[in-house]
């Protein structure tokens, strides 16, 4: 076939269609594979199927209890690792061209009020630039792993994606309580959560973060007294609102408790609580990462982390 004719033909095999064969033929079961991948089954056997047709090729032989290759399987193995090697190729001289990182930054904590995070940032001149600042943390290590982003800055560790990214601590953000000042254990410098226990507390989905919200889960578990929780509307600001107003208590990161109201303080935990109540602060890249804009990034980051001890709690 001519050049021309690869241009327009619509019976080619996908980047899709390659990366669901190879996912089965290294699992050789459809259901590990479609985890793998992320997606459901169903699709997964389209795809594969799909890919048949367009090769005129039977790829796998199945039976209720296996799926193995064919000759034709095995074949198609090395053809398109080989392929999608040198995509993956590609991709990387195409972004080791650009002048600057692909940074994103979790919603969840104000960096500009994070030293020395700040200073690194802008060094790396991210800050107001940094391609996605407004995501939780959960869709940033989305991003990665789809390698739109190069670097992400996270609170606390993602879950499932550990075959692709890795994490490194960046530091640890203190929480604080946000409640109304006029409630009595607005007197204390240290409030505990005990002492407003008749306070609901504003919580968020757990998607959003499902590694911080279920550490905090797991202390709020062990509590000795019953600690109502009410969904935490989608605007920070109206919740602050109606803390101010005696409705209820939330527990912010340090950097993010900035907005002032009558009606409204900010305390920090005892001791012992925040001790467990904290947000472990990391960056994270992808497994393979080589670029040496992104190692040299990720080290910057890292210089400031310092172990807590407990003199400092």
């Amino acid at each position: 076939m001519a050049t021309t004719g690869y241009l327009i033909s619509n019976n080619l095999p996908s980047v899709k269609q390659l990366q669901c064969f190879l996912a089965v033929a290294h699992e050789l079961n459809f259901r590990k594979a479609a985890e793998r991948l992320r997606m459901t089954q169903p699709p997964l056997t389209r795809q594969i199927k799909s890919l048949e047709a367009i090769l005129d090729l039977q790829l796998f032989s199945r039976s209720t209890q296996n799926v193995s290759l064919t000759q034709a399987g095995h074949a198609l193995v090395i053809q398109a690792e080989n392929i999608l090697q040198k995509l993956s190729e590609l991709k990387t001289a195409s972004l080791s061209s650009e002048n600057h990182l692909r940074i994103g930054l979790t919603r969840t904590l104000n960096f500009e009020l994070i030293e020395p995070v700040n200073k690194q940032l802008n060094e790396l001149n991210a800050g107001d630039d940094a391609d996605m600042p407004n995501l939780t943390s959960a869709q940033l290590l989305q991003s990665l792993s789809k390698n739109t982003l190069d670097l992400v800055l996270i609170g606390e560790k993602g879950t499932g994606h550990e075959d692709i990214i890795q994490y490194r601590r960046v530091c640890q953000e203190p929480l604080l309580m946000a409640m109304p000042a006029v409630h009595p254990a607005s007197l204390k410098e240290k409030v505990s959560l005990e002492e407003v226990s008749d306070l609901p507390l504003f919580w968020f989905a757990r998607s959003a973060n499902p590694s911080f919200y279920d550490k905090c889960e797991r202390y709020f578990y062990q509590l000795k007294f019953p600690l109502k929780r009410v969904k935490e509307p989608d605007d920070s600001l109206a919740m602050l609102t109606h803390i101010a107003k005696g409705k209820g208590f939330a527990l912010m990161p340090q950097s993010k408790c900035t907005f002032n109201q009558e009606g409204l303080c900010y305390r920090e935990l005892t001791n012992p609580e925040s001790q467990k109540l904290n947000i472990e602060v990391y960056v994270a890249t992808r497994l393979n990462e080589k670029r040496e804009a992104v190692l040299a990034a990720l080290n910057m980051l890292c210089n400031n982390d310092v172990e807590i001890t407990e003199e400092q709690r």
